[in-house]
């Protein structure tokens, strides 16, 4: 009879397992606390949605909507799709729940798994982890910085120091439509390709953002929305800058940025670290205008980014750098017999209701078996306890670090260990 086979996680898709998940949570709980600080409040948005949402808020032009999304029909033959991204997926919450008849903005983050059928490759995954935040219903410069300046914190905070925030700005409708078509007259002059051509006339901004070399030479002089920004949309992204300089966020103006999503207005800028080769986005975002009443609600404006945790987990292990400690526990067990581990799990969820963080030596194995796994643990403290100690009442706390042992009296252990801890 053969051998069952074995499975594997599907291709594209990271498995963060200990104590390497450590990192994976440090990074996603650090990006999340920067939005926490500026008052944003948490959505949890679902997994899949309509897929009409996707393709209405999201763009039909975009290679995500157009490549990358994992389409399905349910049970009941409905087209679901596996969110690929996070900002239409609040918009329809803010929507359907009114938050936008409330006070605004609307200040919410979200963290979690989305999903694009992408060539998989180091930091571009199936599935991606990101944390975002979406600000809603007042276009106001300051707001877009203070936007910004909690991605900057959070990379920050989390100890990156080599990446660069790039940003420019799109237009709005007081002159994206006559650079739309001044850009379209440049493209149409050139030898492009039929797809090519077929996304120049739905979205020409897009063409811009080819990856391909003989695209990118034919578009080389191709006019910039950021030359002929009306002055309403150059008064807002001066204002941008200026706050950005008051709050001390660096940036660079780069005029040739293009976002994969349709929905840009204004304020678009992305973070970059080139210690990650071809993947070099870490995260970005912008500002959305016209999203809202594109999926059918107010015609409101927002702003928003997505940061990638799979992405700022590479970029610090590119600097030589972790976030968040590999210890699975700060104290650990060693029981020596029977009657001993009986008391240790007493003493140890006494440890845990202190909000201290223990395990214990189970299955019965030796000192020196129970020694090497509170090593292995990351512990600071390990518990002794043998028929000596329990006849005499204590328990030996071990430091792990410097192998310095003292006996406590039982009924004082868990005030000692605090003590020690500093809990």
């Amino acid at each position: 009879m053969s051998k069952a086979s074995t499975f594997s996680a599907p291709k594209g898709v990271p498995d963060y397992v200990p104590p390497q998940s450590a990192e994976f949570v440090a990074v996603r709980d650090g990006l999340t606390r920067a939005a926490r600080l500026a008052g944003y409040g948490h959505i949890e948005l679902p997994i899949f949605e309509d897929t009409g949402l996707f393709a209405r808020g999201v763009g039909e032009s975009t290679d995500v909507v157009s490549k990358e999304m994992y389409t399905f029909a349910d049970r009941g033959d409905r087209s679901v799709t596996l969110r690929p991204e996070g900002t239409a997926g609040v918009m329809r919450a803010v929507i359907e729940h009114g938050l936008d008849r409330g006070q605004l903005p609307v200040k919410l983050s979200y963290a979690g798994p989305f999903f694009r059928y992408e060539r998989p490759q180091a930091g571009r995954y199936r599935q991606l982890q990101q944390v975002g935040v979406e600000a809603i219903g007042v276009d106001d410069p300051a707001l877009d910085a203070e936007v910004i300046a909690v991605a900057d914190a959070g990379f920050r905070g989390l100890g990156l120091e080599g990446f660069r925030l790039e940003i420019t700005s799109l237009g709005d409708d007081t002159c994206r439509p006559q650079y739309r078509e001044r850009l379209q007259d440049f493209l149409f002059a050139l030898p492009l390709d039929e797809e090519t051509r077929r996304r120049a006339e739905i979205n020409p901004l897009r063409v811009l953002d080819d990856k391909r070399k003989e695209v990118r030479e034919m578009t080389a002089d191709a006019p910039l929305m950021l030359d002929h920004l009306s002055d309403t949309a150059k008064a807002h992204f001066d204002e941008v800058l200026a706050h950005l300089d008051a709050l001390g966020v660096p940036y660079v103006v780069n005029p040739r940025m293009v976002r994969g999503l349709d929905y840009y207005t204004k304020t678009t800028f992305e973070f970059v670290h080139d210690g990650l080769g071809a993947q070099s986005g870490i995260g970005g975002g912008g500002r959305y205008d016209g999203l809202m009443a594109q999926l059918g609600g107010q015609p409101l404006s927002g702003i928003g980014f997505g940061l990638g945790v799979d992405r700022t987990v590479l970029a610090l292990a590119a600097e030589g750098k972790t976030a968040g400690s590999t210890a699975r526990c700060e104290v650990f067990g060693v029981p020596l017999g029977d009657e001993a581990k009986a008391k240790l799990v007493v003493i140890a969820q006494q440890l845990r209701a202190q909000g201290i963080r223990v395990d214990l030596a189970y299955g019965n194995r030796g000192v020196k078996g129970a020694m090497k796994a509170a090593d292995r643990s990351g512990a600071a403290l390990a518990l002794v306890l043998g028929d000596r100690d329990i006849a005499e009442g204590t328990v030996g706390i071990k430091n792990l670090a410097t192998g310095d042992q003292e006996s406590v009296s039982s009924a004082d252990v868990v005030a000692r260990v605090g003590a020690i801890l500093g809990a």
